[in-house]
């Protein structure tokens, strides 16, 4: 009696492996230049999320500097005012005195746009027929602890001082545009500026300001002398800089500080939470450089795919043979499939390499501290494989589909 038991034939993991690497070695220039198309779409996405992040984090770090410890007071609008008229402040004259004295705060200064009646101002003029000697300038009242609450510098000359303002001293502090249209860039000879009829002398010309760039073009005078001179009624507002965390609480008390009995009369602006600003930080920037990456990895994929269908099409013998001799439609799927998941494999671990080194060498390059969840180069490998799986998907059955005898006689 005839032994008709069929004989499964076997393909173990091993064999798996082994042809898999026989046909990308095969072949290494062309597996070299397919691997490279995942390596580039893995590296983008790597880095852009360690950049991403480490943007964030820098930009925050910078707000906390400075954004994060910015509080302004202001009066709060009633309803319409006529044309021409000044709404009533509710900011006392002392807010400096009692602003200070709260825990937290580090500087705080009034500041008020000065109504001059249009007058236009003019240093001691120069002997220059065809050049203009008035021009139309802001000024602006501030007091004494204004210029450490914005953070200003001095080009030369100094701040004037609480005693200047208790005289009403006619003293005067340029910002470089004005000082510039004005002509004045010394102070040692006590320059004076004209604004109308009223003499200034200029004590010191601004180099820059960390926050209120709008006094960089305007000319600065203590509150009481613009109380004296042009009859300001009071501040319009109030800057002010906390301590690294401070601002939040600072926001609550200055408001009560100012306007015991009814703190609603004012506005108080603080600046956002921190990890608010840096979530959307890190939210734009990974929207925008994500799609980028998945660009690159489409065309990786797209590489692996046709590769691996160019070499199930000069492979047709080779299929052919196999399958005579035994090898099912799921060995070979499997095999073509090995393939280009090793090769998405590869180029994840390239990629992610490089991604992070990419990462380290822009934060060196820009003294940044680099930062990267633990879980993307980890995680990047596996997306390169999968990336190649899904792109084998297609080739592989296309090997499988082949019957053995068009197989052979088509690749002989």
């Amino acid at each position: 009696m005839t032994d008709k038991r069929i004989v499964r034939s076997r393909f173990s993991f091993r064999d798996l492996v082994a042809e898999a690497g026989v046909g990308m070695l095969a072949r290494p220039g062309r597996t070299v230049l397919t691997v490279l198309g995942t390596v580039l779409g893995i590296a983008a996405l790597v880095s852009t999320l360690g950049l991403a992040k480490t943007a964030g984090n820098q930009i925050v770090t910078r707000f906390d500097a400075l954004a994060a410890t910015s509080v302004t007071v202001e009066n709060r609008a009633q309803g319409f005012s006529q044309p021409g008229t000044q709404q009533e402040s509710h900011i006392p004259w002392d807010a400096e005195d009692r602003l200070i004295r709260l825990n937290g705060v580090v500087a705080a200064g009034t500041q008020s746009l000065v109504d001059t009646s249009n007058q236009l101002v003019k240093s001691v003029p120069i002997n220059d027929p065809l050049g203009q000697s008035e021009y139309s300038i802001d000024v602006y009242a501030a007091s004494p602890g204004l210029f450490n609450a914005i953070g200003a510098t001095l080009t030369t000359g100094r701040f004037y001082d609480e005693g200047h303002n208790e005289r009403q001293e006619p003293v005067a502090i340029l910002g470089p545009g004005a000082a510039r249209r004005l002509n004045v860039s010394r102070v040692d000879q006590q320059p004076a500026i004209f604004i109308g009829d009223t003499t200034l002398v200029v004590v010191g010309i601004l180099n820059d300001t960390k926050r209120e760039p709008v006094l960089l073009d305007a000319i600065i005078i203590p509150n009481n002398t613009a109380r004296h001179l042009f009859n300001l009624q009071a501040p319009a507002e109030v800057q002010i800089r906390t301590e690294i965390g401070a601002a939040q609480l600072i926001g609550q008390q200055s408001a009560i500080a100012l306007s015991p009995n009814d703190p609603s009369l004012l506005r108080v602006t603080v600046p956002p939470e921190p990890k608010a600003v840096k979530e959307q930080v890190a939210s734009d920037v990974n929207t925008l450089f994500l799609v980028l990456g998945g660009v690159a990895l489409l065309v990786g994929a797209i590489g692996i795919a046709n590769v691996t269908l160019v070499s199930v099409l000069e492979r047709v013998g080779e299929i052919g043979l196999r399958r005579a001799v035994g090898a099912t439609r799921r060995h070979i799927a499997a095999q073509f499939l090995a393939e280009s998941a090793a090769m998405g494999l590869i180029g994840g671990l390239i990629g992610a390499s490089i991604g992070v080194l990419v990462i380290v060498a822009v934060s060196a390059t820009r003294q940044w501290t680099p930062v990267l969840d633990p879980w993307v180069p980890l995680a990047a490998p596996l997306v390169g494989a999968a990336t190649g799986l899904i792109a084998g998907l297609y080739p592989s059955w296309r090997a499988a589909s082949l019957e053995p005898i068009d197989a052979l006689r088509t690749g002989t």
